[in-house]
């Protein structure tokens, strides 16, 4: 068994204090100052309890370990890690006494980072809670030294019933290619010091359920993974760090380096080797995220044109059939055009982040203090010129989802026309019942008040007066009880209205300066009263 080798002071100090990630990170940058690592941290404390399995039962984090020569003959050590215990033994670190003082204990190591160490966090689902527990997830990324950014791109994950922050996407890079004065590496665990470290997310989309009698009742699910990566520039020695839910990734990687891969994409001998075969893996993530995309718009263009080709290509006629729209119709369209509208944001957002990864890897062919741009240089072309055609199949569907959310828009104003004129029509009967009760109503108006009014004592009609008698006290009593009704119901109709107008004058935009300095002047030169001051609109000053 190999013997253990004491890691430097300052390393065993960002170690001891794991629980504090990421503020125990040994070297920053400009944007890790102190408030911003304070940030990260209380981000993550109000993540962590839906964000982390609670149940140890259900701890599992899958790691691979690719190596040229450990010893026996093996290339590829893997462990599903399932207690913290775990994964410190994988690590090789224990806490032993420093030879040169044993009463100061010591954190060692027993082994070297692999040349390539690839670790999957996962859930049981896109909506479940991540199997890593938090001390496990800040030893993990405390012992690779993991930029604080990648907490962003985990958080969006864990214990959810809807998925949330599907529109976040982000590109994040940290070089560190020139070690800083008197800052060293890591020799006990075969670090440089001199690396540069990325993270990512890429949205994908899969079939859920798929249902051939209705293919309309099929669900698409857009799923999200983040990516993390890290290379040593002169050992060569990378880290990869995926969050996703389900295994699928993994099952991917695990086909990229497997028996039956390519010889360059699981060679790890040289550090161009390992840098080759870390543009590959970039590669097999970004094919990830293309995939079933075309088919997804395919079933939204069938989808929707299903619901709108009568509105197309329907009769409409009067007497013929046709099909009735209402606003839940139009609730569904729009719930269509708001999935298709999904579509271009998370596409576009793929194609910025590839962009961006294409970006940085152009930048550091013409790095002077990249070691490797020149024996590399054409493997770094080959790749931006793959990427670029990832980019532009995606501009593509951009483009047809773009012309798609035109057809729904223009497809959905049908609709509601249709259903205008639809309402159009029925208002227009409703007119012609209301003319026919109005000219009913005029017929029988005038014999209903002769009727009303002889009914009265007014007039009256006995077998004692022929051609009847005549009141004129009950004549008074009606004019006297009718006219002061009619009176005291047009004034509280004129009071009601009034009221209705004033405050209608008291909900006006408040004034500005300029508004206010040309009412005073209008007022001081037509001498308008205060009372008339407090009731003048904005509108009537701009007017």
């Amino acid at each position: 068994m190999p013997p253990y080798l004491p890691l430097p002071t300052a390393f065993q100090k960002s170690y001891n204090e794991r629980d504090s990630y990421p503020r125990n990170l040994i070297r920053r940058t400009v944007s890790t100052y102190p408030s911003a690592l304070a940030a990260y941290a209380s981000r993550l404390d109000f993540a962590a309890p839906n964000l982390f399995e609670t149940d140890v039962k259900k701890l599992e984090v899958p790691i691979r370990d690719l190596k040229t020569d450990n010893g026996n003959g093996k290339d590829l050590d893997k462990f599903n890690i399932q207690t913290p215990e775990e994964l410190t033994r994988w690590f090789g670190v224990k806490i032993v006494q420093d030879p040169n003082d044993p009463e100061n204990p010591v954190v060692a190591v027993q082994q070297k980072d692999p040349k390539c160490r690839f670790v999957y966090i996962h859930g049981a689902n896109s909506r479940a809670r991540l199997r890593i527990t938090r001390s496990m997830l800040l030893e993990l990324f405390t012992f690779h030294q993991v930029m604080p950014d990648y907490l962003d791109f985990i958080s969006v994950f864990g214990l959810q019933s809807e998925a949330r922050d599907l529109r976040f996407s982000s590109f994040r890079e940290q070089k560190s290619l020139k070690l800083p004065h008197g800052a060293s590496g890591v020799d006990s665990l075969g670090r440089s010091g001199r690396h540069y470290q990325l993270c990512y997310n890429l949205k994908g989309v899969n079939l859920k359920y798929q249902d051939l009698e209705d293919p309309g009742k099929s669900q698409w699910s857009i799923r999200q993974a983040a990516f993390y990566h890290q290379l040593d520039v002169v050992g060569g020695n990378v880290l990869w760090i995926v969050t996703k839910g389900g295994l699928d990734v993994q099952q991917r990687f695990k086909e990229l380096t497997g028996t039956g891969a390519r010889p360059e994409d699981k060679a790890f001998g040289t550090s161009e080797e390992c840098f080759r075969s870390s543009l590959s893996a970039h590669l097999l993530f970004c094919h990830w995220s293309t995939e079933d995309w075309r088919g997804y718009i395919k079933w939204l263009e069938y989808t929707i044109e299903k619901d709108t080709e009568m509105a197309v290509l329907g009769p409409t006629g009067k007497g013929q059939h046709h099909h009735i729209y209402t606003a839940r119709d139009i609730q569904h369209l729009q719930r269509w055009a708001e999935k298709v509208r999904e579509v271009t944001s998370v596409l576009k957002a793929n194609v910025d982040v590839m962009t961006s990864l294409r970006r940085f890897y152009t930048d550091l062919r013409s790095n002077e203090e990249f070691p490797m741009r020149k024996s590399c240089g054409d493997d770094i072309s080959v790749f931006a010129s793959q990427l670029g055609n990832l980019i532009d199949d995606f501009r593509l569907q951009i483009d047809r989802a773009d012309a798609l959310v035109r057809i729904t828009t223009d497809r959905t104003e049908l609709v509601k026309q249709h259903r205008l004129e639809r309402l159009n029509l029925n208002m227009e009967n409703e007119a012609i019942i209301v003319r026919i009760i109005t000219i009913v109503t005029l017929i029988y108006l005038p014999a209903t008040f002769v009727s009303t009014f002889f009914s009265t004592e007014v007039v009256s009609f006995d077998d004692d007066t022929p051609g009847g008698s005549f009141s004129n006290a009950a004549m008074m009593r009606w004019v006297q009880v009718t006219l002061p009704l009619t009176a005291l119901t047009i004034a509280c109709a004129y009071i009601g209205k009034s009221m209705a107008e004033r405050r209608s004058q008291r909900q006006v935009l408040p004034m500005d300066t300029d508004d206010l300095h040309r009412f005073q002047w209008i007022s001081e030169k037509w001498n308008w009263r205060p009372r008339v001051r407090k009731e003048l609109s904005l509108q009537d000053i701009k007017v």
